[in-house]
Protein backbone atom coordinates (compact mmCIF):
# COMPACT_ATOMS: atom_id res chain seq x y z
CA UNK A 1 0.00 0.00 0.00
CA UNK A 2 2.82 2.51 0.28
CA UNK A 3 4.51 1.18 -2.71
CA UNK A 4 1.03 2.45 -4.30
CA UNK A 5 0.34 6.18 -2.83
CA UNK A 6 4.44 6.75 -3.59
CA UNK A 7 3.90 5.85 -7.03
CA UNK A 8 0.44 8.08 -7.39
CA UNK A 9 2.84 10.81 -5.39
CA UNK A 10 5.35 10.61 -8.41
CA UNK A 11 2.46 10.44 -10.99
CA UNK A 12 0.87 13.99 -9.39
CA UNK A 13 4.39 15.91 -9.65
CA UNK A 14 4.52 18.45 -12.45
CA UNK A 15 6.70 17.30 -15.41
CA UNK A 16 5.99 21.13 -16.52
CA UNK A 17 4.91 24.71 -14.84
CA UNK A 18 4.60 28.07 -16.39
CA UNK A 19 3.42 31.19 -15.46
CA UNK A 20 2.55 33.66 -18.39
CA UNK A 21 2.83 37.24 -17.77
CA UNK A 22 2.11 39.95 -20.25
CA UNK A 23 5.21 41.92 -21.00
CA UNK A 24 5.29 45.62 -20.02
CA UNK A 25 8.62 47.01 -21.35
CA UNK A 26 8.29 50.41 -18.68
CA UNK A 27 9.04 48.55 -14.72
CA UNK A 28 7.43 50.40 -11.44
CA UNK A 29 10.85 52.73 -11.48
CA UNK A 30 10.43 53.82 -15.12
CA UNK A 31 6.75 54.50 -14.94
CA UNK A 32 7.32 56.85 -11.53
CA UNK A 33 10.20 58.78 -13.27
CA UNK A 34 8.21 59.16 -16.67
CA UNK A 35 4.94 60.37 -14.98
CA UNK A 36 6.99 62.33 -12.01
CA UNK A 37 8.83 63.97 -15.46
CA UNK A 38 5.58 64.53 -17.07
CA UNK A 39 3.75 66.06 -13.80
CA UNK A 40 6.49 68.59 -13.89
CA UNK A 41 6.27 69.45 -17.27
CA UNK A 42 2.47 70.09 -16.87
CA UNK A 43 2.70 71.75 -13.81
CA UNK A 44 5.12 74.54 -15.41
CA UNK A 45 2.60 74.85 -17.96
CA UNK A 46 -0.33 75.33 -15.86
CA UNK A 47 1.60 78.01 -13.88
CA UNK A 48 2.80 79.68 -16.78
CA UNK A 49 -0.59 79.76 -18.45
CA UNK A 50 -2.28 80.35 -15.49
CA UNK A 51 0.07 83.38 -15.28
CA UNK A 52 -0.84 84.70 -18.49
CA UNK A 53 -4.80 84.26 -17.88
CA UNK A 54 -5.20 81.63 -20.43
CA UNK A 55 -7.16 79.51 -17.97
CA UNK A 56 -8.83 77.01 -20.01
CA UNK A 57 -5.03 76.30 -21.76
CA UNK A 58 -4.02 75.33 -18.21
CA UNK A 59 -6.97 72.97 -17.40
CA UNK A 60 -5.99 71.35 -20.59
CA UNK A 61 -3.18 70.35 -19.41
CA UNK A 62 -4.15 69.20 -16.48
CA UNK A 63 -6.73 67.17 -18.10
CA UNK A 64 -3.87 65.71 -20.09
CA UNK A 65 -1.95 64.66 -17.36
CA UNK A 66 -4.83 63.06 -15.47
CA UNK A 67 -5.57 61.08 -19.36
CA UNK A 68 -1.79 59.73 -19.38
CA UNK A 69 -2.19 58.72 -15.39
CA UNK A 70 -5.40 56.88 -16.21
CA UNK A 71 -3.89 54.85 -19.39
CA UNK A 72 -0.76 53.76 -17.62
CA UNK A 73 -2.67 52.90 -14.53
CA UNK A 74 -5.10 50.57 -16.74
CA UNK A 75 -1.75 49.55 -18.49
CA UNK A 76 -0.42 48.24 -15.52
CA UNK A 77 -3.26 47.13 -14.07
CA UNK A 78 -4.24 44.99 -17.07
CA UNK A 79 0.02 43.44 -16.27
CA UNK A 80 -1.69 41.72 -13.36
CA UNK A 81 -3.46 39.40 -15.62
CA UNK A 82 -1.10 36.14 -15.53
CA UNK A 83 -2.06 31.64 -16.78
CA UNK A 84 -0.59 29.52 -15.04
CA UNK A 85 -0.07 25.87 -16.70
CA UNK A 86 1.07 23.09 -15.69
CA UNK A 87 1.39 19.57 -16.53
CA UNK A 88 1.60 16.36 -14.67
CA UNK A 89 0.95 12.62 -15.38
CA UNK A 90 -2.66 12.96 -14.60
CA UNK A 91 -4.00 16.31 -15.62
CA UNK A 92 -2.86 19.40 -17.33
CA UNK A 93 -4.11 22.13 -15.32
CA UNK A 94 -4.87 25.89 -16.97
CA UNK A 95 -5.82 28.72 -14.56
CA UNK A 96 -6.06 31.99 -15.87
CA UNK A 97 -6.71 35.11 -13.30
CA UNK A 98 -7.59 37.66 -14.47
CA UNK A 99 -6.35 41.52 -13.36
CA UNK A 100 -8.78 41.84 -10.83
CA UNK A 101 -7.84 38.82 -9.27
CA UNK A 102 -10.71 36.51 -10.60
CA UNK A 103 -9.58 32.81 -11.40
CA UNK A 104 -11.09 30.12 -13.59
CA UNK A 105 -9.43 26.85 -14.48
CA UNK A 106 -9.42 24.15 -16.95
CA UNK A 107 -8.64 20.49 -16.27
CA UNK A 108 -7.80 18.53 -19.12
CA UNK A 109 -6.48 14.63 -19.53
CA UNK A 110 -3.03 15.02 -20.60
CA UNK A 111 -3.59 12.12 -23.01
CA UNK A 112 -6.37 13.25 -24.83
CA UNK A 113 -5.70 17.25 -24.85
CA UNK A 114 -3.67 18.76 -27.64
CA UNK A 115 -2.02 21.89 -27.87
CA UNK A 116 -3.81 23.91 -31.13
CA UNK A 117 -2.05 26.22 -33.33
CA UNK A 118 -2.95 28.76 -35.50
CA UNK A 119 0.07 29.45 -37.70
CA UNK A 120 0.33 32.46 -39.98
CA UNK A 121 3.97 33.45 -42.10
CA UNK A 122 5.30 35.57 -39.42
CA UNK A 123 4.79 32.75 -36.55
CA UNK A 124 2.00 31.92 -34.10
CA UNK A 125 -0.90 33.95 -34.12
CA UNK A 126 -2.78 31.80 -31.32
CA UNK A 127 -2.82 28.58 -29.13
CA UNK A 128 -5.70 26.91 -27.46
CA UNK A 129 -5.75 23.81 -25.61
CA UNK A 130 -8.15 21.19 -27.49
CA UNK A 131 -9.65 18.12 -25.62
CA UNK A 132 -12.75 16.10 -24.14
CA UNK A 133 -15.08 18.97 -26.02
CA UNK A 134 -13.62 22.02 -24.93
CA UNK A 135 -10.73 24.34 -26.26
CA UNK A 136 -8.96 26.88 -23.65
CA UNK A 137 -7.18 29.83 -24.90
CA UNK A 138 -3.73 30.44 -23.69
CA UNK A 139 -1.07 32.96 -24.23
CA UNK A 140 -2.87 35.25 -26.05
CA UNK A 141 -1.00 37.94 -24.24
CA UNK A 142 2.19 37.02 -25.36
CA UNK A 143 5.13 38.07 -28.30
CA UNK A 144 5.39 35.87 -31.19
CA UNK A 145 8.63 34.24 -30.21
CA UNK A 146 7.55 33.76 -27.01
CA UNK A 147 4.51 31.77 -28.37
CA UNK A 148 7.21 29.86 -30.35
CA UNK A 149 9.14 29.04 -27.26
CA UNK A 150 6.26 28.24 -24.67
CA UNK A 151 4.49 26.30 -27.37
CA UNK A 152 7.40 24.22 -28.02
CA UNK A 153 7.56 23.47 -24.49
CA UNK A 154 4.51 22.71 -23.85
CA UNK A 155 4.40 20.07 -26.75
CA UNK A 156 7.67 18.27 -25.42
CA UNK A 157 6.03 17.91 -21.34
CA UNK A 158 2.89 16.42 -23.44
CA UNK A 159 4.75 14.17 -25.35
CA UNK A 160 7.24 13.46 -21.99
CA UNK A 161 3.82 12.41 -20.21
CA UNK A 162 2.12 10.41 -23.00
CA UNK A 163 5.73 8.48 -23.45
CA UNK A 164 5.89 7.50 -20.07
CA UNK A 165 3.47 4.29 -18.95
Amino acid sequence: MTIEMDAFAINTQPVFEAELRPYRSLGPIGLRVVLGLAFALSLINVIFFLATGALPVAMFFGLDFALLFGAFYLNNRAARAREQVSVSRTELTIRKISPQGRMSESRYNPFWARLEIDRKDDGIEAMAVVGQGRRTGIGAFLHRDQREDFAAALQRALATVRRRI
